[in-house]
C-alpha cells in the first residue's frame, strides 16, 4: 500500500500544480510593452531605429545618440487601459471530475497601467557619446472576480519589468554610427488560482477501495494556489544608423534574448495530504509552502527603421520587428530543493512580426503633427489560456508635439487604440497540454469567448542642454 500510496501523492500534486501558470498576454507582442516614449508612439513607434529625435533613442537604436549634439534629457510615462472580458453565454468549465463549475465570467481582468520613462545621452566629444534610460519593457496584469467560473484556471496574474540602460555610440563622421547598450532587468511575477481538489479525493478513494481499508476524512474543500518570485536578467542591444542621404537614412537594431529564473515562494492552502493510518487511509488537508522557480524566456529581436523627409515639412517613417517569441516553448513550475518539475505546461509560441508605418507634418516652427499605425502578431497559437487571452492587433495613434529651438524644451502627446484582429477564443483543458510524467488525464475545463480592446496616452518632456 506504501508504493501505491506515493504514487497517489505524486499524482494529487501534480493535479493541484499543474495548469496554473500560464502567461500569455493581451499585449499581441508577448508580454513586451510598446508604450516606451510619447514621442515615437505619436507615429506607431514606426521608423524609431532611423529617427533620434530625443534621448529616447537609447532605448530604440543607441546608435542615435550620435546625432544628438550637448545633453539631452527626456522623462515621461504612459497610461495603458485594457478592457478583457468573458462574453456572456459563452463561458464553461468542469472540475477534475468532470462535473460542471459555476460561476461568473469573471469582470474586466485588467487595470489601468502606468509606465514611467527616463533617458538621458551626453556627448563626450565628436566621436563618442553615452547614455542611459530607466523603463519597463515587459509586463502584464490580470485579475478575475473570485466567483469566476475559470477560477481553477487563473486568477491573478502579473509581471513587472523595470529596466537600466547603459549605452555607448560611435561614430565614423561620415554618416555610419554604432551603438551598444545593456538592458539590466529586474522582473517580479504572481501567478495563483483557485484549486479544485475534487480529482485528488475521488484519486484516494479509488485507493483505499484497492487496498481494502477506509478512507478517513471529509472531501476535500477547495484551496489556493500563489506563486511568486523575482530576478535579475541582462540582455544586449547592438545598433547601427547609416545617413544614405540628407533626406533619407536606416537603421538597424539587435537585442540579444535571456532566460529569467524567478525564484520565490508555492503557497498552497487547503493542500491535500493522503497518508497510512491506523485503521486504513487518513485523509486531510494542510497549509504549505514550497521554494520555487519558474524559468521565463526573453527573446531575442531585430527592428529595422527607416526615415525619409518627403518635403521640408512631411517626414516619412517605416520599420519592421522580429521577434523569437518561440523560445517560451514551455512553463515550468521547478522546486528549488529537488531540481523536480513540479508543473509542466507546453506553449509553443510563435516567432512574430511587427510592421509600422507613420508620419510627421511640421505645420509651424513650434508645432508638429503626428500619425502611426502598426500591425502586430500575437505570439499565442495553439494555447490560448484563461490567464490573460491574446490575438492579433492593430495599433492607430495620433500626437503632437510642440518646439522651443531657442530653449530646448519639446513636448510631446500621443493617444493610441487597439482594433484586435477577433475574439480570444479560450479553450483551456487541465493537463491538456503536454504532460511528461504520465499521470492521469483530468477532466477539467474552461471555454470562453473575450472581447479585448485598449487604449492608451503618453506623456513626454525633452530638453536640449
Amino acid at each position: 500500500m506504501h508504493k501505491n500510496t506515493n504514487a497517489l501523492v505524486k499524482a494529487i500534486r501534480l493535479a493541484t500544480l499543474a495548469a496554473f501558470a500560464a502567461p500569455a498576454s493581451v499585449l499581441a507582442g508577448g508580454f513586451s510593452l510598446n508604450e516606451q516614449s510619447a514621442s515615437a508612439m505619436g507615429v506607431a513607434n514606426a521608423g524609431v531605429a532611423a529617427n533620434p529625435e530625443n534621448a529616447t533613442t537609447v532605448l530604440f537604436n543607441p546608435a542615435g545618440m550620435s546625432q544628438l549634439s550637448g545633453m539631452n534629457v527626456s522623462f515621461g510615462a504612459a497610461v495603458l487601459d485594457i478592457d478583457a472580458e468573458a462574453k456572456e453565454g459563452s463561458t464553461s468549465a468542469t472540475n477534475q471530475l468532470g462535473m460542471p463549475v459555476t460561476g461568473s465570467t469573471g469582470g474586466d481582468i485588467a487595470d489601468p497601467a502606468v509606465l514611467p520613462n527616463f533617458y538621458f545621452t551626453h556627448e563626450i566629444n565628436d566621436s563618442i557619446d553615452v547614455g542611459f534610460g530607466i523603463h519597463a519593457p515587459y509586463g502584464l496584469a490580470a485579475d478575475y472576480d473570485n466567483d469566476f467560473i475559470g477560477r481553477y484556471f487563473a486568477d491573478e496574474t502579473e509581471l513587472t519589468a523595470i529596466a537600466f540602460t547603459p549605452s555607448v555610440a560611435v561614430n565614423n563622421g561620415k554618416g555610419l554610427s554604432m551603438g551598444v547598450g545593456l538592458n539590466i532587468m529586474y522582473a517580479e511575477g504572481r501567478l495563483s488560482k483557485f484549486q479544485d481538489y475534487s480529482g485528488a479525493y475521488f484519486l484516494a478513494q479509488q485507493e483505499a477501495d484497492a487496498a481494502g481499508v477506509p478512507l478517513n476524512g471529509e472531501p476535500f474543500k477547495p484551496g489556493y494556489a500563489d506563486i511568486e518570485g523575482d530576478d535579475i536578467g541582462i540582455t544586449a542591444r547592438i545598433g547601427f544608423l547609416y545617413e544614405m542621404s540628407k533626406q533619407t537614412q536606416l537603421g538597424l537594431t539587435l537585442q540579444t534574448g535571456t532566460e529569467l529564473e524567478l525564484e520565490g515562494d508555492a503557497d498552497l492552502s487547503n493542500y491535500p495530504v493522503v497518508q497510512p493510518g491506523d485503521t486504513g487511509l487518513n485523509a486531510f488537508q494542510a497549509d504549505i509552502s514550497r521554494d520555487v522557480e519558474v524559468p521565463l524566456a526573453i527573446p531575442e529581436s531585430v527592428a529595422f527603421g527607416a526615415r525619409h523627409l518627403l518635403t521640408d515639412k512631411v517626414t516619412l517613417l517605416a520599420g519592421a520587428t522580429y521577434a523569437k517569441w518561440s523560445r517560451f516553448e514551455e512553463l515550468d513550475i521547478i522546486s528549488q530543493e529537488s531540481g523536480e518539475v513540479i508543473s509542466h505546461i507546453t506553449e509553443e509560441w510563435k516567432n512574430t512580426w511587427q510592421f509600422n508605418v507613420g508620419s510627421i507634418w511640421q505645420a509651424t516652427p513650434e508645432w508638429a503633427l503626428k500619425a502611426g499605425y502598426a500591425w502586430d502578431e500575437s505570439p499565442v497559437d495553439n494555447y490560448v489560456t484563461a490567464r490573460i487571452p491574446s490575438e492579433d492587433r492593430h495599433w492607430l495613434t495620433l500626437g503632437t508635439q510642440w518646439k522651443d529651438i531657442q530653449s530646448g524644451w519639446t513636448v510631446d502627446a500621443a493617444v493610441g487604440t487597439l482594433i484586435f484582429a477577433d475574439d480570444a477564443k479560450v479553450d483551456d483543458r487541465e493537463y491538456s497540454h503536454e504532460d511528461p510524467t504520465g499521470d492521469p488525464v483530468s477532466a477539467a475545463s474552461y471555454q470562453g469567448e473575450y472581447d479585448l480592446s485598449a487604449w492608451s496616452a503618453s506623456f513626454q518632456i525633452s530638453k536640449a542642454f
